[in-house]
């Protein structure tokens, strides 16, 4: 059984600033609808105070995350230790997407160096925080960073990544709404 926290400490947060590599699943309320799991690298994770964290959202093809939080908050996110001593922590909270259009967006920008395109960010209100050995999990070597999203981005103009993110991400897998993308043509 693991152990609860209270909040993030120094040594919690020294061991998620070595992490590489997190998991966020979020869930719709309807019982049919997708459940959604999706890792996350390119350095995308901020502890922004003792019970809140947040992470830049660089986007792609779908929009579960967004959808699921506008409509109804509920996320955790996982990370592992995939080397050194074996650890997992898991962080239970309320989440909330940041467009480009709230004022917030470019107070968490200035966070995120090298980071290409951000679509959003999620910022997570945590309620609670858990830890488990992690015996299970494979040992890896983290060889780099792919390069494929940042050239894909550095590829688009800016008009090119809008025309994509209000195609295809408007609207969830089970039709939930996603980016505010009338918002995103205004701020553009």
């Amino acid at each position: 059984m693991g152990k609860e926290y209270q909040e993030i400490d120094e040594r919690i947060q020294r061991w998620i600033d070595r992490q590489r590599l997190f998991f966020v699943s979020t869930a719709p309320l309807s019982d049919d609808g997708h459940i959604n799991c999706s890792p996350k690298g390119l350095d995308g994770l901020r502890v922004l105070g003792p019970r809140q964290i947040a992470y830049a959202d660089i986007g792609g093809s779908g929009i579960e995350t967004v959808a699921h939080l506008k409509e109804n908050g509920r996320i955790v996110i996982m990370l592992c230790a995939f080397d050194g001593p074996p650890k997992i922590f898991r962080f239970y909270g309320h989440g909330r997407p940041v467009e480009p259009h709230d004022a917030e967006f470019e107070t968490l920008t200035s966070k995120f160096s090298n980071m290409p395109a951000i679509r959003n960010f999620i910022v997570v209100d945590i309620e609670s925080i858990r830890d488990s050995c992690g015996y299970g999990v494979p040992v890896y070597e983290f060889k780099s960073e792919r390069e494929s999203l940042k050239n894909w981005c550095d590829n688009k103009t800016s008009d090119e990544l809008l025309d994509y993110r209000v195609e295809r991400n408007a609207v969830s897998l089970d039709g939930l709404p996603g980016l505010d993308v009338q918002a995103l043509r205004d701020s553009s």
